[in-house]
């Protein structure tokens, strides 16, 4: 069973691994002594669906030669859609999929980008 299906690649997954790499404070947060933001070092997959945390975290760990702390699953069904159009009444399905966000420890690092 492959588990690890694609890297998640979003906006917020973006913000998530770039808030690790360099978190900082805004002006008016130094301004009032606030503590430096904790990086989070949180990565995103889309895996199997039948796959649990523990194959996960094995899978992740062999790929990329990381040690990782935790896994957060969330599953998605598929929702259904449907709308009017000139055709008539049109509808549908959205795909299923389980999303895994996975933490590793300080000072590992997973480069999705290195081999394009």
């Amino acid at each position: 069973m492959n588990i690890i299906i694609k890297p998640l690649i979003s906006e917020k997954m973006s913000r998530l691994t770039e808030d690790a790499a360099a978190p900082r404070l805004t002006r008016i947060q130094r301004k009032k002594n606030k503590p430096e933001p904790v990086a989070h070092n949180r990565y995103g997959f889309v895996v199997d669906k039948r796959a649990n945390k523990i194959e996960i975290k094995n899978a992740v760990e062999k790929f990329y030669d990381v040690k990782v702390i935790d896994v957060n699953t969330m599953n998605y069904s598929g929702k259904r859609k449907a709308r009017y159009t000139k055709a008539g009444f049109l509808q549908g399905r959205t795909n299923a999929f389980k999303k895994a966000i996975v933490t590793l420890a300080e000072g590992n690092t997973i480069d999705f980008y290195a081999s394009i």
